[in-house]
């Protein structure tokens, strides 16, 4: 499944709930080996009737059978045909009469649900018309009573009942077996999954849809139909999520011998939805955002994001239900296995060594924004936790992103072609079964006997057990005498809350060294190390750090070499080096991975940042500016050179040019002054507007399309290029009262013949403060007033607007009033209020503190009608104990207030609380 900035989950309101631990886990007192599910669809009643066999486990004590339920209406129970006695303990059904011994017996339970009701989205529900389910964690609870955790696997028949003219279309896992039509205009489906699955892979879908098909072969010679169902409208969209579902179809075969094991494999597109996608076996259920692209109403990035969450939703076909988690504390042995697959998949079409390199930084800059914060934060906790109040408070980027560069480090640390023999060897141990993120470790470290994770493996686990972001320091020495250059590299790791003490991690660091005079890679000739003897140096090699500090020491060297090091951000961790400006101008210019050469213009713009933020002679005028000019000279000339360098590719200047955001600078303060880091940032990107402003015309000029639409990565990075050039330009226009550069940001809005296109003309002057925005927004809402996901763009671009004179809160008080905003709907939800509260520091954080006022409010409000996406609003003041005051107290005010509603969801519950503890 991916996330999208919510958290799946539910809550009765019945006050805090307790703690489940990982160390309590026992295996369930019953096991179910088959399921038969019959629903009667009705938007208001749906009659769900629940055939299971059941059988005792014999490895656990005798105990009754306590299914899990959430807002059903209970019918009737049977023990094999027979009626029998039950209770009811809080939201769970007991039954204790059942028959003695190790023989199957037949459970049948009778429902009823009202899908129309259900705000959660969560279980069962109704979106626009049509039926859709999501079950991942713990919502088939709301469809049945059932033993709802992920080790328990059944096979599932499925037939769905429902009016054949409004619910043409009956989808279900598996295979269609079945279907025909019945008496009073309704007809029915039967689907056969062949595959045992956990209950949270299952998925219905009911309504009026329309498919694209397309037939495939696979590489044994099996037949295959892929279908991606749509609203009718909105077929044409669905080409590039179709392309993009038969390249990873092709690519898991190719790379990791995974093929294709259903007869069919089918995508359903819906606009009501917490999450990204959600992998349910055989029958995707996506957010439109990752499904329909055309190049009227699609950027580059959201083809690129629908090309790996596509990849992401199909991997997980085997890296999740294949084999699945035995429990939920095991969630990244599933999320961050698959979000590097899905990494390595996007890398791998980008084809380039510069494309991949461009993904590997994006991916980066997640980790560091996002993730690096979680880990510093309150809710830090291990990629498999040790506990938890709300599992879906857990699907985070420390599971998702820190989880696949775990991984990642395990690939780096045996080779791919060694990754590639530890999965072959995980699925044949593990196919079918529940099982733990040490089971995989395990698989890839004994497939690849000798290697540093074999040698390391039980220190190499601490990744999973062990919170928070590693920081490595590293210094070196050069002596001219002795012509070596030593290199200490140390590592440390802050308490989080619950781990107090941390102990030394494996830390692979892949470095290199560089001449500091010519720029040159040098060879690596290291001392001690046997293993090279008689082998040609390399000029970059890994080195395994896994005690508290390590020196290595490099021989052969004329002169002090300038290191480059974590190269391809080869460890999830904070590297803590001590550069002169001098070095750092060098790597930027000179090394050839590119990964540490747009590292160093980071390096170099946030050490600007941070020490004119520090700086009190240096201020900000009665407007809000600041008035001085904070780049060094030979910072701009760097950057010009970047510009310039016909070298390099369109897509990586781009990355290279725009500075660190606020966020990022932000967690590297101690104390926040968050409109002051704000202050800073846009007086450097205004130096750099004006000061290249040649070379922005310069760029805007030569990266112009000319061609038909292609979202190839060349194509799409001269169109980022192209734009931030012309954002640029029309910040440095409004500096100096041109005019020209404005209206010609304008005209590309009007005559432009892709979205990437308009929408950067459109963002330029939003971000600039041109009076032609104005216009230009309402001939966008025009334009596109029919077509939800590009109105969600104008919702977001606007609350996500630089703050001038706190025009920002009244804006979006009023887009919330707008007529085509729904709270209820996640995706409106989130362009607008996490636009504001979670992408716009320096307007949200208000001195006045209206802008937690506001968060607040909204919190509260979205609990009462969706616990997941209020629960990750709620994450918006995580980090507000940094903070300077006045915002410090008024941010802590805020999430008390929260805290203080006796009927909040455990989901929110568990965030503000947390938020809070000291």
């Amino acid at each position: 499944m991916l996330q999208l900035h919510s958290a799946d989950g539910s809550g009765d309101g019945a006050g805090p709930a307790a703690a489940i631990r990982r160390e309590d886990y026992t295996a369930p007192a019953y096991w179910i080996d088959s399921v038969e599910l019959t629903f009667d669809l009705d938007p208001n009643k749906t009659r769900v009737l629940n055939r299971m066999t059941l059988r005792r486990n014999p490895d656990v004590a005798a105990q009754p059978l306590k299914l899990d339920g959430d807002d059903l209406n209970l019918a009737r129970v049977l023990v094999n045909g027979q009626g029998t006695s039950f209770k009811m303990e809080g939201a769970r059904l007991v039954l204790e009469n059942l028959p003695e011994g190790a023989e199957p017996f037949a459970l049948e339970i009778f429902t009823t649900c009202c899908p129309a009701k259900n705000t959660q989205l969560m279980g069962l529900y109704v979106s626009q018309g049509t039926f859709f389910t999501q079950c991942e964690a713990e919502g088939f609870r709301r469809i049945t009573y059932f033993l709802d955790r992920p080790d328990v696997m059944a096979s599932y028949t499925v037939t769905l009942r429902a009016d054949k003219a409004q619910y043409p279309v009956l989808l279900s896992n598996g295979n269609l077996v079945d279907s025909g039509d019945l008496e009073d205009g309704r007809h029915f489906a039967k689907w056969v999954d062949p595959h045992k699955k956990p209950c949270y892979l299952f998925a219905l879908v009911a309504g009026k849809l329309v498919a694209r098909e397309q037939k495939i072969k696979s590489r044994s010679g099996a037949d295959h139909l892929l279908q991606v169902y749509v609203r009718p409208g909105d077929l044409g969209k669905t080409e590039h999520a179709m392309n993009s579902l038969m390249y990873s179809v092709a690519w898991d075969e190719a790379r990791f011998g995974l093929p294709l094991d259903l007869e069919r494999f089918m995508i359903v597109a819906t606009s009501d939805f917490n999450m990204g996608a959600m992998e349910n076996k055989g029958l995707n259920i996506f957010n439109t955002k990752y499904v329909l692209a055309s190049e009227s109403t699609a950027t580059d990035t959201d083809f690129a994001n629908i090309e790996s969450v596509v990849g992401h939703e199909y991997f997980h076909n085997w890296t999740g239900n294949r084999v699945t988690c035995r429990d939920w504390f095991q969630l990244s042995l599933k999320e961050g296995l698959t979000v590097f697959r899905d990494q390595e998949f996007s890398m791998d079409l980008a084809g380039s060594p510069s494309a991949r390199a461009v993904k590997r930084i994006e991916d980066v800059r997640v980790l560091r924004t996002a993730q690096f914060p979680e880990d510093a934060g309150p809710m830090a906790h291990p990629v498999r936790p040790d506990s938890y109040v709300e599992i879906n408070n857990f699907y985070t980027v420390t599971i998702y992103e820190k989880g696949a560069e775990v991984v990642r480090m395990q690939h780096n640390l045996v080779g791919r072609e060694g990754f590639a023999k530890g999965m072959k060897l995980y699925f044949e141990r593990h196919d079918g079964q529940a099982v733990t993120c040490d089971d995989f470790v395990q698989a890839i470290a004994d497939a690849n006997p000798g290697s540093p994770l074999t040698q390391h493996l039980a220190q190499f686990k601490r990744w999973y057990s062990q919170a928070g972001t590693p920081r490595v320091r590293a210094t070196g020495r050069y002596d001219a005498a002795t012509r070596c250059y030593a290199l200490t590299l140390s590592q440390s790791c802050a308490p989080t809350p619950g781990q107090s003490e941390k102990q030394p991690f494996v830390i692979p660091v892949e470095l290199g060294l560089i001449d500091a005079t010519t720029g040159a890679a040098l060879p690596l000739h290291l001392a001690g190390d046997g293993a090279a003897e008689g082998a040609a140096p390399t000029t970059s090699r890994v080195v395994v750090l896994t005690e508290a500090s390590q020196t290595l020491t490099f021989t052969n060297l004329d002169a002090e070499p300038v290191p480059s090091l974590l190269r391809g951000f080869s460890a999830p961790v904070v590297l803590d080096i001590d550069y002169t400006d001098a070095q750092l101008l060098t790597l930027l210019a000179h090394d050839a991975d590119a990964f540490n050469r747009w590292e160093a213009g980071q390096r170099l713009a946030l050490r600007t940042a941070i020490n004119a933020i520090a700086d009190s002679t240096m201020g900000t005028s009665a407007s809000g500016q600041f008035d001085h000019q904070i780049l060094a000279a030979e910072f701009v000339d760097a950057m010009r050179s970047v510009l310039r360098n016909p070298a390099l590719d369109a897509a990586f200047k781009e990355l290279v040019l725009t500075l660190p955001s606020e966020t990022y600078i932000a967690e590297q303060l101690a104390v926040v002054d968050p409109q002051r880091i704000h202050a800073v940032r846009e007086a450097m990107r205004e130096q750099l507007a004006l000061s290249l402003q040649a070379d922005w015309e310069a760029a805007w000029e030569q990266n112009q399309d000319t061609g038909g639409y292609s979202p190839d990565p060349v194509s799409s990075g001269r169109r980022a290029l192209s734009g931030l050039a012309l954002h640029m330009l029309c910040i440095a226009a409004q500096k100096t009262g041109d005019v020209v550069w404005p209206g010609k940001a304008y005209q590309r809005f009007k005559v432009a013949t892709n979205m990437t296109d308009r929408f950067n003309a459109l963002t330029a002057l939003v971000a600039s403060g041109s009076e032609l925005a104005t216009p230009a927004l309402a001939r966008f809402h025009t334009l596109f007033k029919d077509e939800p996901l590009v109105i969600d763009k104008w919702f977001a671009l606007q609350a996500g607007a630089p703050d001038r004179g706190g025009n920002v809160l009244p804006a979006v008080r009023q887009l919330m009033a707008h007529p085509d905003f729904s709270l209820k709907n996640p995706n409106r939800a989130r362009s607008v209020i996490f636009s504001y509260c979670s992408a716009n520091p320096g307007a949200f954080h208000r001195s006045d503190a209206a802008g937690y006022v506001f968060w607040s409010d909204r919190v509260i409000e979205l609990d009462a009608i969706n616990p997941q996406v209020a629960a990750r609003l709620a994450r918006a003041l995580d980090r507000w104990k940094k903070l300077a005051d006045p915002w410090r107290s008024a941010a802590r005010e805020a999430i008390a207030r929260v805290a203080a509603k006796p009927d909040l969801s455990n989901d929110v519950r568990e965030v503000v609380t947390r938020a809070l503890a000291e």
